[in-house]
């Protein structure tokens, strides 16, 4: 989920940008500064946006550099256990497939990437489902459910676990394969039962 926080700082501005216009300065510094970083509250900083001091800057003795107390507005990413989300399929292993979603990327186990036996393709490479024939490979659009997340200090260090097995989700054509496998079932249903009913009608034409 992406949104928008307003967080307040003190900026350290160097002797040297003292001639320059001070809001576009702070801002260059703390996007230098900001961007990538996670917090595990706020989630992940994509862009700092906006900065703007409030006040006159501070001098500290014997530093030289001028200190303002600053509002910056900052473009947050942070993944919620259960949502929903789009990504691209960025790396497929023997354990399972990486997906890039927003600024970070997580991990759809082998286990969760569909309802069904899957076969592990190394000259894809990707998997094929056995029985739904259902393929994903590398740079497919999926569709996943967040399941898990850990944010720490750094966007490698933070982890998102997600799963497609659920209907609905995974790529776009799966859902047209999930709907055909359904009408099989139903039919086959169908003709089991209408197959027993005209055996029972046997027997009791028989009996009689």
């Amino acid at each position: 989920m992406y949104q928008i926080c307003t967080v307040n700082d003190t900026v350290r501005v160097p002797p040297g940008k003292f001639s320059e216009d001070t809001n576009k300065t702070i801002l260059k510094i703390v996007q230098e500064q900001y961007e990538g970083l996670v917090d595990e509250d706020l989630g992940v900083v994509v862009a700092v946006i906006n900065a703007h001091k409030s006040g006159e800057g501070k001098v500290v003795p014997g530093d030289g550099a001028a200190y303002y107390d600053a509002d910056l507005d900052l473009l947050m990413y942070k993944p919620i256990v259960q949502e929903v989300v789009e990504g691209t399929i960025s790396e497929i292993t023997e354990f399972g497939a990486f997906i890039k979603t927003g600024p970070l990327e997580g991990l759809i186990h082998v286990s969760q990437i569909m309802d069904d036996y899957i076969n592990h393709d190394a000259k894809l490479p990707g998997f094929i489902g056995k029985e739904s024939n259902k393929k994903l490979v590398k740079a497919d659009t999926v569709i996943a459910r967040i399941v898990t997340v850990s944010l720490r200090g750094t966007i490698p260090e933070s982890k998102i676990g997600l799963t497609m097995r659920q209907f609905g989700l995974g790529k776009d054509e799966w859902l047209k394969l999930d709907e055909k496998r359904k009408e099989k079932k139903e039919t086959d249903k169908q003709k089991k039962a209408d197959k027993e009913a005209r055996a029972k009608g046997g027997d009791r034409l028989g009996k009689k």
